[in-house]
């Protein structure tokens, strides 16, 4: 006889079909990042999102079976807002400005919720969780994109540079946000500069 097959403790339960589900979803989702930022790893856990949110544990428990699920859609939501702003720069009119807003995009999300971010950076490395959460590479689709444009420097390897300027990037900006930086638009000038000069290099290696 076969086995039914136990629900994930990573996946919703179900999605919102109505209106209304969709906004105790979405409240439920801003509660864990609240509960995250004012108790920490140790102080997350369902009870406190649902107090946090306004809702019985049963109402939770009817979308997430857990608080790593509530981590996931949490990633994700995150992930959706650094897109939707990110994706902007492509509307710039040359590479560089496009390059240059979309530095910006990457320090705003650090250093908007700099606590939120650091703790999901700590929860993305769960090889699990960062599976589950993973969906298509956007920072790497809009920063080839960008880097395709005519006014961009020629580069001999894109696909090796592309990764190189995602590692600076995202080590920079992470590095900021766990030394507890706020300043915006400082970081964003460092980032630019090394982002920027290694461009240079670059198209020049043999």
């Amino acid at each position: 006889m076969r086995r039914s097959s136990r629900p994930s403790p990573l996946k919703p339960r179900k999605a919102p079909s109505q209106p209304r589900a969709a906004e105790t979803v979405a409240s439920i989702i801003e509660a864990a990042a609240q509960v995250l930022e004012s108790a920490g790893l140790e102080g997350f856990n369902t009870n406190a999102v649902a107090r946090r949110a306004g809702v019985s544990i049963g109402s939770l428990y009817q979308y997430f079976p857990g608080k790593d699920a509530l981590t996931i859609a949490l990633m994700r939501r995150e992930a959706r807002l650094f897109y939707e702003d990110a994706s902007k720069g492509l509307d710039q009119p040359t590479g560089e400005a496009a390059m240059d807003y979309l530095i910006r995009a990457a320090v705003r999300q650090q250093l908007r919720r700099p606590a939120l971010a650091r703790l999901l950076d700590v929860e993305e490395s769960r090889p699990a969780l960062r599976r589950e959460a993973s969906g298509p590479d956007t920072f790497q689709t809009l920063l080839a994109t960008i880097m395709g444009r005519d006014d961009m420097p020629r580069q001999k390897r894109p696909n090796l540079v592309v990764g190189d300027v995602i590692a600076i990037i995202r080590g920079m900006v992470d590095a900021a946000g766990e030394r507890g930086e706020k300043d915006v638009k400082d970081l964003g000038r460092r980032v630019r500069a090394a982002v920027f000069g290694y461009l240079s290099v670059s198209a020049g290696c043999d």
